[in-house]
Order: structure tokens, then sequence, then C-alpha cells
């Protein structure tokens, strides 16, 4: 069982950066493939980065690519994601997420069905 904490969410304007840090519970972390997924009202959730379980292969949404970063530090049990250039429309719920596949094609990380474990989520809120 794998138990996902976020925080760095907040309120900021349009142009600013934020962290997001997700802290993993679980002695297998390390192999595990870790990311992000978002989501507003109404919406279904959107996949945003992945990163493989070694940090050696990343992945990105079309609509975060350039902007956005992820991480992780295996040492730490943490993944982390870079929020810079922040838009309006990335206002959301952003969720981390986790999966016993190590690393994959990169359209799989898309597929919500991967995804074994969420976290609570963090609000970010971007103001134009």
């Amino acid at each position: 069982q794998v138990q996902l904490v976020e925080s760095g969410g907040g309120l900021v304007q349009a142009g600013a950066s934020l962290r997001l840090s997700c802290a993993a519970s679980g002695r297998t972390f390390s192999s595990y493939g870790m990311g992000w997924f978002r989501q507003v009202p109404e919406k279904e959730r959107e996949f945003v980065a992945a990163i493989s379980w070694n940090g050696s292969n990343t992945y990105y949404a079309d609509s975060v690519k350039g902007r956005f970063t992820i991480s992780r530090d295996n040492a730490k049990n943490t993944v982390y994601l870079q929020l810079n250039s922040l838009k309006p429309e990335d206002t959301a719920v952003y969720y981390c997420v986790a999966t016993n596949v190590g690393d994959t094609y990169a359209a799989n990380w898309y597929r919500i069905g991967i995804w074994s474990y969420w976290g609570q989520g963090t609000q970010v809120t971007v103001s134009s």
C-alpha cells in the first residue's frame, strides 16, 4: 500500500511559479512510476506529467511542456512538480499518482487505469 500526500499549492498571479511536493509512504517507492494529474470542476482528470522509477525518463502533456518539470528524490520518497510561467488555465486541483509500472510507453501514462494510488489533491489557483 502506498499513501501519497501533496503540498505546495496556493494562489498566485499569472506568470508566477510554484513547486508541488508529494511525499510517499512505502518501501517500494523507488520502483514506482510517479506522476501528476489535474482536474477542474465538471471536467475529467487530465494527465500532466510522469516520471519513471529511476528518474531517467519524463513525460509531459503538451499543454505544460516547457513550463512544468517533474523530478523525484528516491532517498526522500518524494516527487516534485515545478510549475513555471503559470497561466489562469492551469487552475485546478493537482493530484499526485503512483503506479507499480516503473516505466512504459509515453501514451500509457495518460491512462488513468494504470495509476493505482492517488493523493488527496492540492489546489492551484492562478489569477489573471
